[in-house]
C-alpha cells in the first residue's frame, strides 16, 4: 500500500477550545507524519473557495461564516492509507454519530462545529492540500 497524503484543518472551534495540542498528539500517535502545518485565519472568500463544492447546499453560508470566524490550523498528513485511517480517527461528521474515542465524539459540539476537517479521497487530499500549501512548504520527515 502506497503512502498517501490527506489534508486536515483544525477548525476555529478546535483553536478556540485550546485543543490544537491534544488533537495533534492524537494524530501523531495514530502514526501520521505532519509534513506541512500553519495557523491562519480564513476570509469569507477563502473559506467559500475552499468549500465551493458545497455552494448549492443549504449549510454553505453557515459553514463559510464558521470557518472564517477565527483562526484555524491546516495540516498535510502523510501515512499509508492516510485518507481512510484519518477518517476513522476523526469519526463521523455528526459527532452524535461518531464512534466513541474518535476526535469528533470526544470534542465536537455539533454537526456544524465538529472540530476538524478531513479529506474524503486521495484526489481531494491533493487538491485541498494545494489550496493551503505550495510544494515548497511541504517538509518530508524521515522517521
Amino acid at each position: 500500500m502506497a503512502v498517501e497524503r490527506t489534508l486536515t484543518i483544525l477548525k476555529p472551534d478546535c483553536v478556540r477550545k485550546n485543543l490544537i495540542g491534544e488533537v495533534t498528539r492524537r494524530i501523531q500517535e495514530a502514526g501520521f507524519q505532519i509534513v506541512a502545518m500553519k495557523m491562519t485565519r480564513l476570509t469569507r472568500e477563502t473559506a467559500g473557495g475552499f468549500y465551493a463544492v458545497h455552494k448549492e447546499r443549504p449549510f454553505f453560508n453557515d459553514l463559510v461564516e464558521f470557518m472564517s470566524s477565527g483562526p484555524c490550523v491546516p495540516m498535510i498528513l502523510e501515512k499509508k492509507n492516510a485518507v481512510a485511517d484519518f477518517r476513522q480517527l476523526i469519526g463521523a461528521t455528526n459527532p452524535a454519530e461518531a464512534d466513541e474515542g474518535t476526535i469528533r465524539a470526544d470534542f465536537a459540539d455539533s454537526l456544524g462545529e465538529n472540530i476538524v476537517h478531513g479529506s474524503d479521497s486521495v484526489e481531494n487530499g491533493k487538491l485541498e492540500s494545494a489550496y493551503f500549501f505550495s510544494e515548497s512548504e511541504v517538509v518530508l520527515v524521515k522517521s
